[in-house]
């Protein structure tokens, strides 16, 4: 992916900037200068920035748990904090998590966070300062910031050496550069960002889904589906945790394998429950052995009623255009004419290796209270 062109900068130099990245803090500490550029903001303190790596991380470790580097601090950073605060959402605000970062005297959080500059601010402009080379990256700090600000063609300089309240001055060049490209510039990042993230991550689906907070789903159509079945039943439809009976009033739609792995919406992976208990399970694995026959039960009963009914096959045609990405699933699980023991089987070998992979992840199993209070 190029960048666009210009008469006045190196942007040869910037195309470099992520060659030969091992960790992620490359991506996170340009992403931060670059909002902060676009805001308006052309003099930045390191601690900002850290703040913004921190709260940029935050979904991608918390809510999607991607591994971010093989022994990285800004995943062990986001994990502490989320340790120290367990009121801390996965999908809390931004500012909201900015806020608590400026603020905290934790020393422990501050520790970490003076660790994510002992070497990005100035390791990231390497590509602009190609004199600079081997040990030379070693000197005393105040030495390397003479040596870096000498150089005409870097992005940004530094304002002296105090800590995470260093500061850096993004040079006018370049921030007119950002300022006037700046859709491309994020979409050369976001395209940087999923190839070192597919690489740490290689069983991880929907990459390029989870580099931002999550976006509320929208399932309206699966719900019909659903709520036309309760309707159409001749006996109660229990949902598969709790073994509540479904009502056309209280009915939420639940991914099996949550939605921030799987990263999509495909019909073989939704089944109805209740909002209480759908906000229960949140963003856990269902207990395998405990679940999946009665999720398997309940889905060749929505199968059979499909196969009955041609209102119910309507509605589904309707939900299968855009909850199946690949025919050779809907043909083989719901299309075909199957008994329910063929059925299970087909419908396990789709689940089962998302489902572990999942679980490889990370991601935790999770039982409904047998009391049923949540």
């Amino acid at each position: 992916m190029n960048l666009p062109y210009s008469d006045e900068l190196h942007i040869e130099y910037l195309s470099r900037l992520f060659d030969n990245t091992s960790e992620c803090y490359k991506f996170f500490w340009f992403k931060a200068i670059l909002e902060k550029v676009v805001a308006g903001h052309t003099e930045i303190a390191f601690e900002e920035l850290v703040d913004d790596m921190i709260a940029s991380a935050w979904y991608m470790v918390t809510e999607y748990h991607l591994n971010l580097g093989p022994k990285d601090t800004l995943e062990s950073l986001v994990n502490l904090i989320k340790d120290k605060n367990p009121s801390f959402t996965s999908n809390i605000k931004k500012p909201e998590l900015i806020a608590y970062l400026s603020e905290t005297q934790d020393k422990e959080i501050n520790s970490k966070k003076r660790t994510l500059i002992l070497n990005v601010p100035y390791r990231l402009q390497a590509p602009f300062v190609p004199g600079i080379k081997g040990k030379a990256w070693d000197v005393p700090k105040d030495i390397l910031i003479e040596n870096i600000n000498n150089h005409n063609g870097i992005m940004y300089y530094f304002l002296g050496l105090n800590g995470l309240l260093s500061k850096i001055i993004v040079k006018d060049e370049w921030v007119n550069y950002f300022v006037k490209n700046q859709e491309i510039i994020r979409g050369w990042l976001e395209y940087n960002m999923i190839l070192y993230l597919q690489r740490r991550n290689p069983n991880v689906p929907g990459i390029a889904d989870k580099l931002y907070p999550p976006q509320e789903r929208k399932l309206d159509d699966v719900k019909k589906y659903w709520k036309l079945i309760l309707t159409v039943s001749p006996e109660p439809v229990e949902e598969i945790y709790g073994k509540t009976i479904l009502t056309p009033n209280d009915i939420s739609i639940d991914h099996f394998v949550p939605w921030s792995y799987v990263a999509h919406d495909e019909m073989w992976n939704l089944n109805p429950t209740t909002r209480s208990i759908n906000s229960s399970k949140s963003n856990n694995l269902p207990e395998w052995n405990t679940y999946f026959e009665r999720l398997a039960e309940l889905e060749y009963r929505s199968y059979r009623m499909m196969r009955k009914y041609d209102i119910v096959r309507k509605e589904f045609k309707k939900c299968a255009k855009k909850h199946f990405n690949d025919d050779k699933i809907k043909y083989r699980i719901y299309e075909s004419e199957i008994e329910y023991e063929q059925f299970q089987k087909e419908l396990e070998a789709v689940i089962l290796p998302v489902y572990k992979s999942a679980q490889n992840c990370g991601f935790m199993e999770w039982k409904y209270p047998e009391n049923g209070k949540i």
